[in-house]
């Protein structure tokens, strides 16, 4: 990524916890990209009249929000197919979906009155996104050295992707404020998604 978003890095030792119980993570994936879709289109409907937004002063060019956003959640709903398939194939249903205490802390951060609430939400989004980055990655690797080549593969190509929606969230961002609060702002967030990650322990699930 252009910017180092994350304060932490998750310990080796989280995949073994991780790929502890398969089906529980393929559905907490599932369901994470589910919810990861939903948000990029709560976005477009919060925010329809932005459009492509209006720079501040000092900040960088207007970037298409709505389409932005919109491409993001058709990938974000190919991720689920992608999941559920996977999961199909093993001869497995999803699971139900449970609490994601990881997000609700973190969205806890977003500030209530405009344009502070638009600016949080976009990099609280920005912070998931490169956390399911490294962690799809540390399960790439992970299954790869198991010799789980169809697993290691997947997640491969899906970290990469993660990656790249957490630098849109980002660009996204920059139009709304000045560089230095921009900076300002990734950093509170950065320490505090730093603080919530290492509070939460290893279980079979992305976060």
């Amino acid at each position: 990524m252009p910017r180092s978003l994350l304060r932490s890095s998750t310990h080796p030792r989280w995949f073994t916890a991780g790929s502890a119980d398969l089906r529980a993570l393929l559905s907490d994936h599932l369901h994470c990209e589910r919810k990861a879709a939903e948000n990029a289109l709560a976005l477009v409907r919060r925010y329809p009249h932005r459009g492509a937004w209006a720079p501040a002063a000092g900040t960088a060019g207007a970037i298409d929000s709505v389409e932005a956003l919109a491409r993001l959640a058709h990938e974000e709903t190919s991720h689920v197919v992608q999941v559920a398939a996977l999961l199909a194939r093993r001869g497995w249903i999803p699971r139900a979906d449970t609490p994601n205490h990881y997000a609700r802390l973190l969205l806890a951060e977003v500030r209530g009155r405009e344009p502070e609430r638009l600016l949080d939400s976009l990099l609280v989004a920005a912070f998931i996104e490169a956390r399911s980055h490294e962690r799809l990655a540390l399960l790439a690797a992970g299954f790869a050295a198991a010799g789980e080549r169809e697993l290691g593969a997947f997640y491969d190509v899906l970290a990469t992707a993660e990656e790249r929606h957490a630098e849109i969230y980002v660009e996204l961002a920059a139009p709304l404020v000045p560089a230095a609060a921009l900076d300002a702002r990734l950093e509170d967030l950065g320490q505090r998604e730093a603080a919530i990650i290492a509070g939460l322990p290893h279980a079979s699930r992305v976060h």
